[in-house]
This record gives structure tokens, sequence and C-alpha cells, in this order.
């Protein structure tokens, strides 16, 4: 049985269409990548599923039960981190954690067995009975991540889970989503940031103004943007430490650099014209330079360019493309 199985789904507010016609079937077991810019319906829908908001029309089924017409029963096996988590600040993660498992009728015996279980899993048993009105943004988006998972759910949906972290909480949390994907769990994760995507999950679901734009495997969705000679690339240099000013200045000079731009303190996107064997030249001279380079990677078009191409080619990467449904 398939997870998750969404049917012309659409909400309205006022002449606005957030979510438009969408249609998606997620497979048991996937991680989905569910990604499109700020705005783009993303939030809405993952409302929806979780039975935050009402559709104007369509049908969302998690588990085969239906969300809009029996959330308990659709919901029952659904663990969601939705937008950005907050907590009583006098609370522990104990206790934050004992008042949604009484809430999701579970035994205090195994409330307090699985607590311990998936604090451990998301790095946060040692701070078990200290406040959370003392924890930084990403422990609570860990705790949030904790809260999800208490009940052994069956299908994870988290809403930009990265979302305004630093660096090291980006990492943390794709980690802990990656782990997640060697298990049974269902994941639906919805991000505006293609590399992330492409880093955590094995399906994409590309989403702008409300419409389902592709989804496919990230394995076809990458083979189809391989760079052939005489085409513009970019690519992700992940550093030890922080490029130095004139390391910098030393990989823009770099021939066939056209732009270098710094994602976050650990992580350059230099774009370079070229296929394979530019690539290959532009590394070895990027090493030259003594960066602390630790590790890179391929980063494509953005998702913003991908949308674009959609009206100039007849769809993205001419993969599953559906128009957009005309609305008076």
């Amino acid at each position: 049985m398939e997870a998750m199985v969404i049917e012309h789904l659409s909400k309205k507010y006022g002449k606005i269409l957030a979510v438009d016609d969408l249609n998606l079937t997620v497979e048991s077991g996937a991680c989905v990548g569910y990604l499109g810019p700020n705005g783009a319906g993303k939030t809405t829908a993952i409302k929806i599923l979780t039975h935050f908001l009402r559709a104007t029309s369509g049908r969302a089924y998690l588990h085969g039960k239906d969300v809009i017409r029996d959330p308990k029963g659709a919901l029952k096996g659904v663990g969601a981190v939705v937008e950005t988590p907050e907590f009583y600040p006098r609370l522990t993660p104990r206790e934050c954690l004992s008042y949604v498992g009484e809430v999701r009728g579970m035994s205090l015996e195994i409330i307090a067995e699985r607590s311990h279980v998936v604090l451990d899993q998301v790095k946060l048993l040692e701070v078990i009975d200290k406040c959370t009105g003392e924890f930084s943004k990403r422990m609570k988006q860990q705790l949030a991540l904790a809260q999800a998972l208490l009940p052994e759910p069956s299908i994870l949906i988290c809403d930009e889970p990265t979302s305004g972290l630093d660096p090291r909480g980006m990492v943390e949390v794709r980690d802990i989503i990656k782990d997640l994907r060697r298990t049974d769990v269902t994941i639906l994760m919805s991000s505006h940031l293609q590399n992330e995507v492409q880093m955590v999950c094995d399906k994409v679901a590309i989403i702008d103004r409300g419409v389902l734009l592709t989804y496919d495997s990230v394995q076809n969705y990458d083979s189809v943007q391989n760079l052939s000679e005489g085409q513009e690339g970019t690519m992700n240099i992940n550093t030890l430490e922080p490029v130095t000013p004139a390391e910098f200045t030393a990989i823009r000079s770099l021939k066939g650099v056209s732009s270098v731009k710094r994602v976050d303190a650990l992580t350059l996107a230099v774009s370079f014209s070229g296929g394979p064997k530019r690539q290959s030249e532009l590394l070895r001279a990027i090493l030259d330079t003594r960066a602390s380079v630790v590790s890179y990677n391929a980063q494509h078009a953005a998702i913003e360019e991908l949308y674009f191409a959609s009206h100039t080619r007849g769809g993205i990467l001419a993969i599953g493309f559906v128009p957009p449904r005309e609305t008076e």
C-alpha cells in the first residue's frame, strides 16, 4: 500500500490558489523531498495533510485513511514537525515528551522507554532534564523531531526542518533524517534548498505557485542535468575552516570560474562553464589555493531557474510536467 496519496488537492484563499489540483503518490519507505521556493504552497499542503487546514477540494490519504474525513485514524501513525517549534520554557525534554505521549495514549512505561531512545537519536539525552527555555533553535528543532518520533510513526512529515539553523544545526538535523532512511519510515520533507534534498532524499517533488511541476527519483533528476561542454554549472565546495579573503580571491580568479558565493561559513558555491573535464581541472586548482577542502558536490540550477525553464521548454526537464490549471 502507498504511504501517502494526494488526489486533486486544492486550497483557495479568496482568489488565490495556494495549492492547485495537487496529485502525488508516495510509496512506503520512500524519503521524498518536497522542493520549492518560499511561498510555493509547501506548508499549506503539509498543513492539510496534518489536519491543521481544511482543503477547498480534493482528498488526501495516509495509509489508505482519509485525512479529511477520518483525521484521527489517518494521523495515528504519523509524526510531524510543522513550521517553527516552540515549547513551554519551564518544561524539560522529559516533561515535553511525557505530555505528548499521554496525549497520544501511550503508557507511562512506554513513554519513559521511548523518550530515552528518541532523545539519544536526536542527540539531546544529556539535557533530558534541562528547561527548554535555555535551548537554542537547533536544540528546539531536535526536540521537535524527538516528539514526532516518540510513538514510532510509520510516516514522518517535516516542514523545512533545517530552516534558520546554523551550519552545525543543519548537518545534525540532516544526519537524523538520513539515519531514519535506513528504517521503514516514510519521510516527506519540504525544503527550498535543492542541495539539501539531493543530499538527504531519494525522490523529489517540485512545486511552485501551488502546482506540482515534477516528481521523480533524485538519481533520474540528476542524470538529466549532467553538464556537457559549454554549459554553466555550479559546485559546492565544503571546507574545514572558513575560506580566507586571499583564498576566496584566488578561487574567483581561476580559469572558467564565473562567480563564487558564500553559501554559509564553510561552503562556497563556485559557478563555472564546461563539462566533467573542466570540473576536474577546476577541483585540482581549488586544492592548490590551500583552502581546507573536505568535500564537494555538484549543485545544479536553482529551483527558480528550473521553474522558468518549464515555460520555455514545455516542462521542467521534460519530466512529468503538469501545466497550471486555469482558474477564474
